[in-house]
């Protein structure tokens, strides 16, 4: 996915100014008001991939669905608050209560899609067991996604976090650390690059994918998986149109089409231990 993607990146300050090329292209589907259907907003990559086999198949249904693909991580939820967009399908529910808590746009998830897992990733070590006393850890460097690497670490058995905390933590919260793992913040595209400088890393399997390392993002040491629902790909509507039957159904579409599964393996390299469908659950 490309730089700053929410699925694996917290937003910068919403309330900044956007960027000229973003601020012409929502004046443009100001313009031209969406036709009866659904425009759905997305990210390029495998969100947008699997989104443009569902409109296609939802189209021979009967069903008129456009899709608007932003580069700008800001831009879908500007876009569905302003009517622009029908449904937005880029941002895990993390990001999307941030985005609620400041900017205090009306916005709701009612649906779920693809939970793209991470892993644990080393260069250097084969297993858990043999990463060493003092060992540098590298987890993502905003609060979002560095509380989902920490709790994987947790979970991985090599430290202990605050009793309660979670996916919340930060490395505030690092309660028990008996490796005396020491550990540096990075932003997380950049954790791809970073594998080679230290011992362990937080990792996004899609970002090894897109670098075209598609084997070493099926050797992580450990994954997240179904139980980390909470970062999974959601469909986003203003609240007002929760209950809007097209877009339900358009939903309905993308999680039971063979296609789209099909799609959405194709985008994971074809492996089924990078990405989890929670729906299926």
């Amino acid at each position: 996915m490309p730089a700053r993607c929410p699925a694996t990146a917290a937003p910068g300050p919403l309330r900044r100014r956007l960027p000229a090329a973003a601020a012409v292209l929502l004046a443009m589907l100001a313009a031209f008001p969406a036709m009866a259907g659904v425009r759905v907003g997305v990210t390029p990559g495998a969100l947008a991939d699997s989104i443009h086999v569902a409109a296609e198949e939802a189209r021979t249904q009967g069903l008129d669905v456009e899709v608007v693909e932003f580069s700008d991580w800001t831009m879908p939820n500007r876009a569905l608050d302003n009517g622009d967009l029908d449904v937005n399908y880029f941002q895990h529910q993390a990001f999307l209560d941030n985005v609620v808590r400041e900017t205090g746009f009306s916005l709701k998830s009612v649906g779920i899609g693809i939970l793209p897992n991470i892993g644990l990733y080393s260069e250097k070590y084969t297993a858990l067991a043999d990463i060493p006393d003092g060992a540098t850890v590298a987890v993502a460097s905003d609060p979002v996604n560095q509380g989902r690497g920490l709790a994987l670490v947790e979970a991985a058995g090599l430290i202990r976090l605050k009793p309660g905390i979670g996916a919340k933590a930060t490395l505030d919260d690092i309660a028990e650390n008996p490796r005396h793992l020491r550990f540096v913040e990075i932003e997380g595209p950049q954790l791809v690059r970073a594998i080679a400088d230290v011992d362990l890393a937080q990792g996004y399997p899609a970002h090894y994918v897109n670098a075209g390392r598609s084997d070493f993002a099926g050797k992580a040491l450990i994954y997240s998986g179904v139980s980390d629902q909470y970062f999974a790909i959601r469909f986003v509507t203003r609240t007002n149109r929760a209950d809007d039957g097209d877009i339900a159904r358009f939903i309905s579409l993308y999680q039971t089409s063979p296609a789209v599964r099909k799609r959405i393996d194709a985008s994971f390299a074809g492996n089924a231990a990078l990405y989890t469908l929670p729906w299926l659950q």
